[in-house]
Protein backbone atom coordinates (compact mmCIF):
# COMPACT_ATOMS: atom_id res chain seq x y z
CA UNK A 1 0.00 0.00 0.00
CA UNK A 2 1.17 3.53 -0.79
CA UNK A 3 0.70 6.69 1.28
CA UNK A 4 -2.66 7.54 -0.27
CA UNK A 5 -3.94 4.04 0.47
CA UNK A 6 -2.95 4.32 4.14
CA UNK A 7 -4.56 7.76 4.41
CA UNK A 8 -7.75 6.37 2.93
CA UNK A 9 -7.62 3.53 5.46
CA UNK A 10 -7.20 6.03 8.31
CA UNK A 11 -10.14 8.10 7.03
CA UNK A 12 -12.34 5.00 7.04
CA UNK A 13 -11.24 4.17 10.59
CA UNK A 14 -11.93 7.76 11.73
CA UNK A 15 -15.44 7.53 10.30
CA UNK A 16 -16.00 4.26 12.19
CA UNK A 17 -14.67 5.76 15.43
CA UNK A 18 -16.94 8.79 15.06
CA UNK A 19 -19.98 6.59 14.37
CA UNK A 20 -19.22 4.48 17.46
CA UNK A 21 -18.65 7.57 19.62
CA UNK A 22 -22.05 8.91 18.61
CA UNK A 23 -23.61 5.54 19.44
CA UNK A 24 -21.85 5.71 22.82
CA UNK A 25 -23.22 9.25 23.29
CA UNK A 26 -26.76 8.03 22.63
CA UNK A 27 -26.30 5.34 25.30
CA UNK A 28 -24.93 7.95 27.71
CA UNK A 29 -28.04 10.10 27.23
CA UNK A 30 -30.19 7.13 28.24
CA UNK A 31 -27.99 6.51 31.29
CA UNK A 32 -28.25 10.18 32.24
CA UNK A 33 -32.03 10.04 32.07
CA UNK A 34 -32.07 6.97 34.34
CA UNK A 35 -29.69 8.65 36.81
CA UNK A 36 -31.89 11.75 37.04
CA UNK A 37 -35.02 9.67 37.65
CA UNK A 38 -33.25 7.58 40.31
CA UNK A 39 -31.46 10.55 41.92
CA UNK A 40 -28.02 9.04 41.22
CA UNK A 41 -25.03 11.43 40.90
CA UNK A 42 -23.84 12.02 37.33
CA UNK A 43 -20.14 11.68 38.16
CA UNK A 44 -19.19 8.23 39.45
CA UNK A 45 -15.42 8.06 40.14
CA UNK A 46 -15.52 4.33 40.74
CA UNK A 47 -17.17 3.71 37.35
CA UNK A 48 -14.63 5.86 35.50
CA UNK A 49 -11.75 4.14 37.31
CA UNK A 50 -13.19 0.77 36.21
CA UNK A 51 -13.39 1.96 32.58
CA UNK A 52 -9.78 3.19 32.55
CA UNK A 53 -8.50 0.02 34.21
CA UNK A 54 -10.40 -2.30 31.88
CA UNK A 55 -9.34 -0.53 28.69
CA UNK A 56 -5.69 -0.34 29.69
CA UNK A 57 -5.65 -3.99 30.74
CA UNK A 58 -7.26 -5.24 27.51
CA UNK A 59 -5.34 -3.02 25.08
CA UNK A 60 -2.90 -4.88 22.89
CA UNK A 61 -1.02 -1.70 21.91
CA UNK A 62 0.69 0.10 20.36
CA UNK A 63 -1.09 2.88 22.31
CA UNK A 64 0.44 3.38 25.77
CA UNK A 65 -1.57 3.42 28.98
CA UNK A 66 -0.97 7.19 29.21
CA UNK A 67 -2.29 7.72 25.68
CA UNK A 68 -5.39 5.61 26.35
CA UNK A 69 -6.01 7.57 29.56
CA UNK A 70 -5.69 10.92 27.76
CA UNK A 71 -8.07 9.87 24.95
CA UNK A 72 -10.74 8.39 27.20
CA UNK A 73 -10.51 11.26 29.67
CA UNK A 74 -11.94 13.51 26.95
CA UNK A 75 -14.45 10.87 25.82
CA UNK A 76 -15.75 10.60 29.39
CA UNK A 77 -15.66 14.38 29.85
CA UNK A 78 -17.77 14.93 26.73
CA UNK A 79 -20.12 12.12 27.81
CA UNK A 80 -20.63 13.64 31.26
CA UNK A 81 -21.45 16.99 29.66
CA UNK A 82 -24.26 15.30 27.71
CA UNK A 83 -25.76 13.95 30.93
CA UNK A 84 -25.38 17.20 32.87
CA UNK A 85 -22.61 19.84 32.77
CA UNK A 86 -20.31 19.69 35.80
CA UNK A 87 -18.90 22.75 37.52
CA UNK A 88 -15.47 22.25 39.08
CA UNK A 89 -13.85 24.81 41.38
CA UNK A 90 -10.06 24.93 41.65
CA UNK A 91 -7.33 27.06 43.18
CA UNK A 92 -6.86 29.61 40.40
CA UNK A 93 -6.30 31.53 38.29
CA UNK A 94 -6.01 29.69 34.99
CA UNK A 95 -2.76 27.77 34.33
CA UNK A 96 -1.96 27.04 38.00
CA UNK A 97 -0.83 23.50 38.72
CA UNK A 98 -4.19 22.91 40.40
CA UNK A 99 -5.90 23.95 37.16
CA UNK A 100 -3.74 21.43 35.30
CA UNK A 101 -4.68 18.74 37.82
CA UNK A 102 -8.39 19.54 37.38
CA UNK A 103 -8.06 19.28 33.59
CA UNK A 104 -6.23 15.97 33.99
CA UNK A 105 -9.06 14.57 36.08
CA UNK A 106 -12.19 16.03 34.46
CA UNK A 107 -11.15 16.87 30.88
CA UNK A 108 -12.12 19.87 28.76
CA UNK A 109 -15.93 19.50 28.71
CA UNK A 110 -16.44 20.99 32.17
CA UNK A 111 -17.28 24.44 33.52
CA UNK A 112 -14.16 25.43 35.45
CA UNK A 113 -14.44 27.99 38.23
CA UNK A 114 -11.19 29.52 39.53
CA UNK A 115 -11.08 30.36 43.24
CA UNK A 116 -8.79 32.76 45.07
CA UNK A 117 -8.02 30.38 47.92
CA UNK A 118 -8.34 26.75 49.01
CA UNK A 119 -11.00 27.89 51.46
CA UNK A 120 -13.02 29.38 48.63
CA UNK A 121 -12.87 26.06 46.75
CA UNK A 122 -14.35 24.28 49.79
CA UNK A 123 -16.99 27.00 50.14
CA UNK A 124 -18.06 26.71 46.48
CA UNK A 125 -18.64 22.98 46.90
CA UNK A 126 -20.38 23.29 50.29
CA UNK A 127 -22.74 25.99 48.97
CA UNK A 128 -23.49 23.90 45.85
CA UNK A 129 -22.10 26.52 43.49
CA UNK A 130 -19.70 23.83 42.26
CA UNK A 131 -20.17 20.08 41.97
CA UNK A 132 -16.53 19.32 42.81
CA UNK A 133 -13.38 21.04 43.92
CA UNK A 134 -9.72 20.29 43.29
CA UNK A 135 -7.16 21.29 45.93
CA UNK A 136 -3.49 20.49 46.64
CA UNK A 137 -2.85 18.45 49.77
CA UNK A 138 0.79 17.33 49.67
CA UNK A 139 4.01 18.05 47.78
CA UNK A 140 6.83 15.52 47.57
CA UNK A 141 9.40 18.24 48.33
CA UNK A 142 7.63 20.57 50.77
CA UNK A 143 5.23 18.18 52.51
CA UNK A 144 1.62 18.77 53.55
CA UNK A 145 -0.48 21.73 52.40
CA UNK A 146 -1.64 22.65 55.89
CA UNK A 147 -4.52 24.92 54.87
CA UNK A 148 -6.17 21.97 53.09
CA UNK A 149 -5.76 19.71 56.14
CA UNK A 150 -7.19 22.38 58.44
CA UNK A 151 -10.25 22.88 56.22
CA UNK A 152 -10.93 19.12 56.14
CA UNK A 153 -11.35 19.14 59.93
CA UNK A 154 -14.53 21.24 59.93
CA UNK A 155 -15.80 20.98 56.36
CA UNK A 156 -18.71 18.78 55.30
CA UNK A 157 -17.20 17.94 51.90
CA UNK A 158 -16.16 14.37 51.11
CA UNK A 159 -12.91 13.29 49.47
CA UNK A 160 -13.96 11.42 46.34
CA UNK A 161 -10.74 11.24 44.36
CA UNK A 162 -7.01 11.90 44.26
CA UNK A 163 -4.35 12.34 41.60
CA UNK A 164 -0.68 13.15 41.39
CA UNK A 165 0.83 15.67 39.01
CA UNK A 166 4.52 15.89 38.18
CA UNK A 167 5.57 19.48 38.88
CA UNK A 168 8.08 21.07 36.52
CA UNK A 169 8.93 24.67 37.38
CA UNK A 170 10.07 27.07 34.67
CA UNK A 171 11.73 30.47 35.08
CA UNK A 172 9.56 32.70 32.89
CA UNK A 173 10.66 36.18 31.89
CA UNK A 174 10.77 38.64 29.02
CA UNK A 175 14.38 39.37 30.02
CA UNK A 176 17.00 38.26 27.49
CA UNK A 177 19.53 37.18 30.15
CA UNK A 178 19.52 36.24 33.84
CA UNK A 179 21.51 39.39 34.59
CA UNK A 180 18.49 41.50 33.58
CA UNK A 181 16.22 39.91 36.20
CA UNK A 182 15.67 42.18 39.24
CA UNK A 183 12.84 40.30 41.03
CA UNK A 184 11.60 36.70 41.12
CA UNK A 185 7.93 36.10 41.91
CA UNK A 186 6.01 32.92 42.68
CA UNK A 187 3.68 31.14 45.05
CA UNK A 188 5.49 30.22 48.32
CA UNK A 189 5.55 26.55 47.25
CA UNK A 190 7.11 27.48 43.90
CA UNK A 191 9.86 29.48 45.56
CA UNK A 192 10.51 26.72 48.10
CA UNK A 193 10.80 24.06 45.40
CA UNK A 194 13.51 26.10 43.60
CA UNK A 195 15.45 27.62 46.50
CA UNK A 196 18.74 25.81 45.71
CA UNK A 197 18.62 26.81 42.03
CA UNK A 198 17.85 30.42 42.97
CA UNK A 199 20.74 30.51 45.46
CA UNK A 200 23.13 29.22 42.80
CA UNK A 201 22.01 31.30 39.81
CA UNK A 202 20.29 34.42 41.20
CA UNK A 203 21.80 34.83 44.69
CA UNK A 204 21.42 38.62 44.83
CA UNK A 205 17.97 38.84 43.32
CA UNK A 206 15.11 39.29 45.82
CA UNK A 207 12.18 36.87 45.76
CA UNK A 208 8.57 37.82 46.44
CA UNK A 209 5.60 35.64 47.33
CA UNK A 210 2.37 36.07 45.36
CA UNK A 211 -0.96 34.23 45.58
CA UNK A 212 -0.31 31.86 42.65
CA UNK A 213 2.31 30.78 40.11
CA UNK A 214 0.00 31.85 37.28
CA UNK A 215 -0.41 35.26 38.91
CA UNK A 216 3.38 35.58 38.96
CA UNK A 217 3.49 34.81 35.23
CA UNK A 218 0.88 37.50 34.55
CA UNK A 219 3.00 40.06 36.44
CA UNK A 220 6.12 39.00 34.56
CA UNK A 221 4.32 39.62 31.27
CA UNK A 222 4.08 43.32 32.12
CA UNK A 223 7.67 43.88 33.30
CA UNK A 224 10.81 42.55 31.59
CA UNK A 225 12.83 42.88 34.81
CA UNK A 226 10.54 40.42 36.60
CA UNK A 227 10.85 36.63 36.40
CA UNK A 228 8.16 34.18 37.48
CA UNK A 229 8.51 30.61 38.66
CA UNK A 230 5.53 28.89 37.08
CA UNK A 231 4.39 26.24 34.61
CA UNK A 232 5.04 26.24 30.88
CA UNK A 233 1.26 26.49 30.42
CA UNK A 234 1.23 29.75 32.41
CA UNK A 235 3.98 31.10 30.17
CA UNK A 236 1.95 30.24 27.07
CA UNK A 237 -1.24 31.76 28.51
CA UNK A 238 0.39 35.08 29.44
CA UNK A 239 2.94 35.23 26.60
CA UNK A 240 6.06 34.98 28.77
CA UNK A 241 9.01 32.98 27.32
CA UNK A 242 10.86 30.30 29.27
CA UNK A 243 14.17 31.87 30.28
CA UNK A 244 15.41 28.73 32.06
CA UNK A 245 13.54 25.37 31.96
CA UNK A 246 13.03 22.84 34.78
CA UNK A 247 14.60 24.75 37.66
CA UNK A 248 12.96 22.66 40.43
CA UNK A 249 15.56 21.31 42.89
CA UNK A 250 13.98 17.84 42.94
CA UNK A 251 13.61 16.32 39.45
CA UNK A 252 10.99 13.95 40.87
CA UNK A 253 8.90 16.78 42.31
CA UNK A 254 5.17 15.99 42.36
CA UNK A 255 2.04 17.21 44.10
CA UNK A 256 -0.92 15.18 45.31
CA UNK A 257 -4.33 16.75 44.76
CA UNK A 258 -7.70 15.84 46.24
CA UNK A 259 -11.07 15.93 44.50
CA UNK A 260 -13.73 16.98 47.01
CA UNK A 261 -17.49 16.75 46.55
CA UNK A 262 -20.72 15.99 48.34
CA UNK A 263 -21.36 12.34 47.38
CA UNK A 264 -19.34 9.27 48.43
CA UNK A 265 -17.52 7.09 45.88
CA UNK A 266 -18.21 3.37 45.64
CA UNK A 267 -15.51 0.69 45.95
CA UNK A 268 -13.31 -0.24 42.98
CA UNK A 269 -10.99 -2.84 44.53
CA UNK A 270 -8.11 -0.36 44.55
CA UNK A 271 -9.12 2.35 46.98
CA UNK A 272 -7.96 4.57 49.81
CA UNK A 273 -9.77 5.77 52.90
CA UNK A 274 -8.83 9.01 54.65
CA UNK A 275 -9.72 9.62 58.29
CA UNK A 276 -8.90 12.07 61.05
CA UNK A 277 -9.16 11.61 64.80
CA UNK A 278 -8.34 13.21 68.12
CA UNK A 279 -6.87 11.23 71.01
CA UNK A 280 -6.03 11.48 74.67
CA UNK A 281 -2.54 12.71 75.49
CA UNK A 282 -1.44 9.49 77.23
CA UNK A 283 1.47 7.04 76.67
CA UNK A 284 0.70 4.38 74.07
CA UNK A 285 -2.55 5.95 72.90
CA UNK A 286 -1.54 6.25 69.23
CA UNK A 287 -0.28 2.67 69.22
CA UNK A 288 -3.59 1.38 70.62
CA UNK A 289 -5.62 3.39 68.08
CA UNK A 290 -3.67 2.11 65.08
CA UNK A 291 -3.30 -1.48 66.32
CA UNK A 292 -6.45 -2.73 64.49
CA UNK A 293 -4.90 -1.74 61.16
CA UNK A 294 -1.85 -3.93 61.76
CA UNK A 295 -3.92 -6.82 63.14
CA UNK A 296 -6.31 -6.78 60.18
CA UNK A 297 -3.52 -6.40 57.61
CA UNK A 298 -4.54 -2.93 56.41
CA UNK A 299 -1.69 -0.86 55.02
CA UNK A 300 -1.27 2.66 56.41
CA UNK A 301 0.02 4.93 53.61
CA UNK A 302 0.17 8.30 55.36
CA UNK A 303 0.03 9.83 58.83
CA UNK A 304 0.13 13.56 59.57
CA UNK A 305 -0.61 15.64 62.67
CA UNK A 306 -2.05 19.16 62.90
CA UNK A 307 -2.60 21.31 66.00
CA UNK A 308 -6.16 21.30 67.31
CA UNK A 309 -7.27 24.93 67.02
CA UNK A 310 -9.56 24.81 70.05
CA UNK A 311 -7.07 23.25 72.50
CA UNK A 312 -3.42 24.38 72.74
CA UNK A 313 -0.82 21.60 72.48
CA UNK A 314 -3.34 18.99 71.38
CA UNK A 315 -3.34 17.51 67.91
CA UNK A 316 -5.59 16.06 65.23
CA UNK A 317 -4.16 13.05 63.39
CA UNK A 318 -4.75 12.48 59.66
CA UNK A 319 -4.35 8.93 58.37
CA UNK A 320 -4.69 7.37 54.91
CA UNK A 321 -5.16 3.61 54.62
CA UNK A 322 -5.59 1.22 51.72
CA UNK A 323 -9.12 -0.09 51.16
CA UNK A 324 -12.69 1.18 51.10
CA UNK A 325 -14.84 1.88 54.15
CA UNK A 326 -17.64 -0.30 52.72
CA UNK A 327 -15.45 -3.43 52.81
CA UNK A 328 -15.75 -5.58 55.92
CA UNK A 329 -12.06 -5.35 56.85
CA UNK A 330 -11.83 -1.56 56.76
CA UNK A 331 -15.27 -1.18 58.35
CA UNK A 332 -14.17 -3.38 61.29
CA UNK A 333 -10.96 -1.38 61.73
CA UNK A 334 -12.83 1.94 61.67
CA UNK A 335 -15.30 0.66 64.25
CA UNK A 336 -12.49 -0.28 66.65
CA UNK A 337 -10.60 2.97 66.01
CA UNK A 338 -13.77 4.95 66.74
CA UNK A 339 -14.05 3.28 70.16
CA UNK A 340 -10.44 4.25 71.04
CA UNK A 341 -10.47 7.93 69.97
CA UNK A 342 -12.04 11.09 71.33
CA UNK A 343 -13.66 11.53 67.94
CA UNK A 344 -13.26 9.99 64.50
CA UNK A 345 -14.19 11.51 61.15
CA UNK A 346 -14.09 9.53 57.90
CA UNK A 347 -13.11 12.05 55.22
CA UNK A 348 -13.89 9.72 52.33
CA UNK A 349 -13.13 6.50 50.48
CA UNK A 350 -12.09 6.92 46.86
CA UNK A 351 -10.20 5.30 43.96
CA UNK A 352 -6.44 5.38 44.61
CA UNK A 353 -4.58 7.71 42.26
Amino acid sequence: MNLDDWRSRINDLDNQILRLLNQRAEAVLQVGDLKRRQGVPIYAPEREAEIFGRLIATSGGPLTAEAIGAIWREVLSASRALESPLTVAYLGPQATFTHQAALQRFGASVVYKPARSVGEVFDEVERRRADFGVVPVENSTEGAVNVTLDLLIDSNVIICGELRLNISQQLLSRAAELSEVKRVLSHPQGLAQCRTWLAAHLPEVPTEQVFSTAGAAEMASADATVAAIASELAGELYGVPVLRPRIEDNPHNSTRFLVVGRHPSGPTGRDKTSILFAMRNEPGTLYRILEPLARLGINLTKIESRPAKQRPWEYVIFVDVEGHRDTSQVASALSEIGERTLFLKVLGSYPAG
